[in-house]
């Protein structure tokens, strides 16, 4: 993990990684929507600062179990955490501040779970229906109040993204998927603004 502090109980916004190897044109992960949340995660990275934390998949330096067989299948990415493809998008790179990377999917653990303290994890980012989806759902069976922001996530496709926000959705009231709106109304209680409806 890079970045300050832990912050106290509240709500923080975590990104689920915004790279270059699900954004950029060609790449054989590329989120097909991934420049259409663009913009809504700036507006929620804008609205939640400081309490903002963005994610790094990152492939394991020797793959362990089953992770051998997917890295046969995807070789391409079996690439150090230095890589350019790992790197943010240039759109957050700059101003990211506290960065979490895992070599698995699901992006909770120690560093994250520090990140957010004791208060609610609002999700975004990429793919709704791989890495936010395991990212929610372990978050919450650690007893943390997750909402999803619908249209700041991209999935490998229109339907995969849509039956992905339907299953998180399942899990309420742990998981809630909440629309943009709602997502910027919450911002008010992180930073001490305004309360949320």
């Amino acid at each position: 993990m890079t970045g300050g502090a832990a912050p106290d109980a509240g709500t923080t916004l975590v990104v689920i990684d915004m790279q270059h190897i699900f954004g950029d044109p060609g790449s054989a992960w590329r989120a097909p929507r991934f420049d259409q949340v663009v913009a809504p995660i700036r507006d929620l990275a804008s609205a939640y600062a400081p309490r903002v934390t963005f994610t790094r998949f990152v492939a394991p330096a020797a793959p362990q179990g089953a992770w051998r067989d997917y890295y046969r299948q995807w070789p391409f990415a079996l690439q150090p955490p230095d890589a350019p493809v790992y790197d943010l998008v240039p759109e957050f790179a700059p101003g990211a501040g506290v960065t979490v990377d895992a070599t698995t999917f699901s992006k909770w653990g120690p560093d994250l779970a520090a990140r957010v303290g004791g208060g609610t994890m609002v999700l975004a980012g990429v793919s709704t229906d791989c890495c936010v989806l395991s990212t929610a759902l372990a978050a919450a069976d650690a007893g943390v109040p997750v909402r999803v922001v619908a249209e700041a996530c991209a999935g490998v496709d229109d339907d995969s993204h849509a039956k992905a926000l339907d299953v998180m959705a399942l899990y309420g009231p742990l998981i809630q998927v909440i629309d943009l709106d709602r997502a910027l109304a919450l911002a008010g209680q992180a930073t001490g603004t305004g309360t949320a409806p």
